[in-house]
């Protein structure tokens, strides 16, 4: 997806690989129902910092308003949140609602998240009240505190998939898709300097995507923030962002769904046609992958992920080497070639190089190779098709609702003989009308040919300059999300 920087929402949503997740108790009497509850947890801890979140539920008579407050014991500070109007004084903190989420109806709930500093202890608040009202406790006159049960970790196994023919296989033998959605952030929160994702990823959220029955998590990376390179902010960047990345494929895996990683933002100066930025750092989506950096990062990744076969490779986000050159045969060239590119001022990796550089760790993951015009064209992508040893290579393809090959015509002339040769993955589906009436068609298409599908993107933005799947990280869908939820639910369910 070639989204825009989003700088006004990256502040929200910082975080490092997780440390555990603390969950302040609910002080119950047995039968009875507290007038309130008010799930507190610790979704991500580092050196100085923490990023934190509170789940409100109201079972009072409906209000309009709300205001939650809570007291810190342990000296902690918040600096930023989202969901909600944060504030502190002293050690008293306070969430009000903001204008979209005031109305809280009787059994309702709303979640909120911040950022906040530490040091010393992290102690979690013991309680909160909810508009004067105090949580987690009722009428009774000695309750006996008992602890949130905590769901142990999914031990599920992700299927180890590989190519058999025009097929996507498993370890049997047996058939598959790969069937879900993106998740984003990991491109983006780290160069600019905010955090490693956007949002959640502890287990609870990654359970949500898997409550949609989805198989596949695809989960989009920035180079510079993988090598560690040194525009990137220590914390983020290096082996912190590396142990960030493992932990998700590794909770990925545990709900038996298999990661996709893959490279989305790279290094090299662009200001071409079509041009996403003038910034040669890896801010944006750049025409083709950079030599300098590239092929190291591929084999950084693969020997990383080389003896777990259930994790999947995508090369290149979208590439677009056709905005530069003047001729379609000088695009598909560049695009398997590399090397000096018309119109492209960098040295350019091929998707040959980065398919070399992978397997020249010794890794037979499964690799996915995007087309030119941003994936959305595959047109020759048998002619140009990399030369893989282990003929692990699959086609990927993205289509949203304002591509030139958008339709089914076009799908027929230019997809169908690609999916009748070799797996075909359609990496990101979406529309920005903040409905599901395109990607129903899509996938429609693509069911009717047994072929792979990913939603764009598992995340809390505006579904119409996203799009996004999601309004909570809890799994619920936006109107344009409800699409793909429900449609996953009904071939997995």
């Amino acid at each position: 997806m070639r989204h825009p920087p989003r700088l006004g929402l990256l502040v929200v949503g910082a975080a490092v690989a997780l440390v555990g997740t603390a969950i302040a108790p609910v002080v119950t009497a047995s039968g009875a129902t507290p007038a309130c509850t008010v799930e507190y947890s610790v979704t991500s801890q580092w050196d100085t910092g923490f990023q934190g979140a509170v789940k409100i539920t109201n079972n009072m008579a409906a209000v309009s308003s709300w205001s939650l407050t809570f007291d810190f014991v342990g000296g902690q500070k918040v600096t930023q949140g989202w969901s909600a109007k944060w504030s502190q004084s002293g050690t008293t903190v306070t969430a009000a609602n903001e204008s979209w989420n005031g109305s809280l109806g009787t059994g309702a709930s709303v979640s909120a998240g911040f950022l906040a500093s530490w040091s010393g202890s992290n102690a979690v608040p013991t309680a909160f009240k909810l508009n004067g009202t105090t949580c987690n406790v009722d009428a009774e006159p000695t309750p006996t505190p008992t602890p949130t049960p905590t769901e142990p970790p999914a031990t599920g196994e992700a299927p180890k998939l590989h190519v058999s023919g025009n097929k996507l296989v498993d370890a049997g033998g047996a058939t598959r898709r790969m069937l879900g959605v993106n998740r984003s952030g990991g491109e983006f929160m780290c160069v600019q300097g905010y955090g490693i994702f956007d949002g959640p990823v502890d287990d609870a959220s990654v359970k949500a995507i898997a409550d949609w029955k989805a198989n596949t998590v695809r989960i989009p990376l920035n180079e510079e923030c993988w090598l560690g390179l040194s525009n990137i902010k220590a914390e983020y960047g290096g082996a912190n962002y590396i142990a960030a990345i493992k932990d998700l494929v590794a909770k990925v895996e545990a709900h038996g769904m298999t990661p996709l990683v893959e490279l989305h933002w790279s290094y090299g100066q662009y200001t071409g046609n079509s041009s996403g930025c003038s910034d040669a750092h890896a801010t944006c989506q750049k025409p083709m992958p950079d030599a300098q950096y590239t092929p190291s990062f591929w084999a950084s990744v693969a020997s990383t992920f080389k003896d777990d076969p259930a994790v999947a490779f995508d090369l290149f986000n979208e590439p677009y080497p056709d905005r530069a050159t003047s001729t379609t045969t000088q695009a598909w060239e560049c695009w398997r070639d590399g090397g000096t590119c018309p119109g492209i001022s960098y040295e350019v990796a091929g998707m040959q190089d980065l398919v070399d550089a992978v397997r020249g760790t010794g890794a037979k993951n499964l690799i996915l190779a995007g087309g030119l015009a941003y994936s959305n064209d595959l047109s020759q992508w048998l002619t140009y098709k990399p030369s893989d040893p282990t003929g692990n290579l699959v086609a990927a393809y993205h289509v949203y609702n304002f591509n030139t090959c958008a339709s089914e015509s076009c799908w027929n002339s230019t997809l169908a003989p690609v999916a009748a040769q070799v797996p075909l993955v359609a990496g990101e589906i979406g529309e920005n009308t903040c409905s599901h009436s395109f990607v129903d068609t899509v996938m429609k298409w693509f069911d009717d040919r047994g072929l792979s599908y990913l939603g764009w993107t598992w995340n809390t933005w505006d579904c119409s300059s996203g799009p996004s799947l999601i309004s909570n990280y809890d799994g619920t869908p936006t109107a344009y999300g409800i699409g793909l939820r429900d449609h996953l639910r009904a071939l997995n369910g």
